[in-house]
């Protein structure tokens, strides 16, 4: 095992199941449902995942896998989704323990908690189960009461409001045009198929709602759909980072559908109360992929650059205000499934993988300085953090 300050732990993802490792998570506490469980990493590599501890980054445990998973916070603070060829298998993550509740689906997509409901689209039939995020918690081992939505088959997304309506994507195995509005017993009580290519979601302040378009985003406010139009005849907005107390998104942004790569030096930047719309150029040398975004203290954006620095910034206007120097610079994977650097924030904490060094980090974001360490035998690939 190689140690070095502040705490490096060398990770034996040959996918042996290890014990505990952490001294604050005993079995006793693990088990306790009732007890809150401390902050959990996860991170998926080849045919495996980790669980770690979010403050040390010790190993607590690491489980088997299908070669490639996708990895999601189930939203109620002690659990993970794997999307693997099953379905969404649960990662509990207080044990930690890869469960076999599994809610199945034959093309698991997207995972969004929001408003005390976890949905779940299943791509290849266009299938959303939802149940109550808590509920999961307390299942032990069962899968929680749940209700579905039938929609034709499309790579989608679903979200719960705060009423108990849906907004759910438009399309089938062809297209993809725009978002519905489900009122609480799942009838459409108004739409936008103004929104071609529809990817992503986030929802921000006031019970806002914002989409990707291959020509811009639709907003959802005040019980009705606002389509923004980008600035380029292609201007695809495919996630958004988004807030619960701000209402400003920022998304990421690509002006050529033919471009090679992943990388993007565009962001946009939306309003959702007023609604406006707008695209930022980053400083030359910056560039970033998906994976590399999120929110953090004071709403403010964070985006880990290509020139291996988190860059802090203004959601309002998309200026730099600071920059944190994180990992060595790095190139752009040629598909997005490929293992590259990725940015997950847990209050004044960023984790920041590496996979050329076959590392992870925890960061404080007020001070720059790496708190913790972790080294794994294989390129992390996904990275999660419970969230509540």
């Amino acid at each position: 095992m190689k140690i070095t300050s502040p705490r490096t732990l060398k990770a034996g993802s040959a996918l042996a199941v290890l014990g505990l490792l952490a001294t604050g998570c005993s079995a006793q506490s693990a088990a306790d449902s009732s007890a809150p469980t401390p902050t959990r990493v996860a991170v998926t590599y080849a045919n495996g995942v980790a669980v770690l501890d979010g403050q040390s980054l010790e190993m607590l445990k690491s489980f088997d896998t299908e070669e490639f998973t996708r990895l999601n916070s189930a939203g109620d603070g002690k659990n993970f989704m794997l999307t693997t060829s099953k379905g969404f298998q649960v990662l509990d993550a207080a044990t930690p323990q890869l469960t076999q509740t599994t809610f199945a689906a034959s093309a698991a997509g997207h995972v969004v908690p929001h408003a005390g409901k976890t949905a779940l689209f299943d791509d290849g039939s266009g299938t959303t189960t939802l149940f109550d995020t808590d509920k999961l918690a307390d299942a032990n081992g069962k899968l929680p009461e749940a209700q579905t939505i039938e929609s034709p088959a499309h790579h989608g997304v679903s979200v719960a409001m705060e009423d108990g309506s849906v907004l759910t994507t438009i399309g089938d195995a062809d297209t993809r045009t725009g978002v519905q509005l489900l009122d609480d017993k799942h009838q459409k009580v108004a739409e936008n198929t103004d929104c071609p290519g529809v990817h992503g979601e986030g929802t921000a302040a006031q019970g806002r709602a914002v989409f990707g378009c291959e020509d811009g985003a639709l907003v959802f406010a005040d019980e009705k759909f606002t389509k923004l139009t980008a600035p380029d005849a292609y201007g695809r907005m495919g996630n958004a980072y988004v807030s619960p107390t701000s209402e400003l998104v920022i998304g990421d942004y690509k002006d050529d559908p033919d471009a090679e790569g992943n990388l993007l030096h565009q962001i946009t930047l939306i309003d959702t109360a007023k609604p406006s719309y707008q695209v930022v150029d980053l400083p030359g040398g910056v560039e970033y992929t998906w994976r590399g975004v999120a929110r953090g203290p004071e709403d403010l954006g964070y985006l880990l650059g290509t020139d291996g620095k988190i860059h802090v910034i203004d959601p309002s206007t998309g200026k730099i205000s600071r920059s944190l120097d994180v990992i060595d610079p790095w190139e752009g994977p040629a598909q997005w499934q490929e293992a590259h650097p990725s940015l997950r924030i847990d209050g004044n904490t960023a984790y920041v993988s590496e996979p050329a060094k076959k590392s992870l980090y925890a960061i404080d974001l007020e001070t720059g300085e790496k708190t913790a360490t972790v080294e794994l035998d294989a390129e992390p690939n996904e990275v999660a953090v419970t969230t509540k």
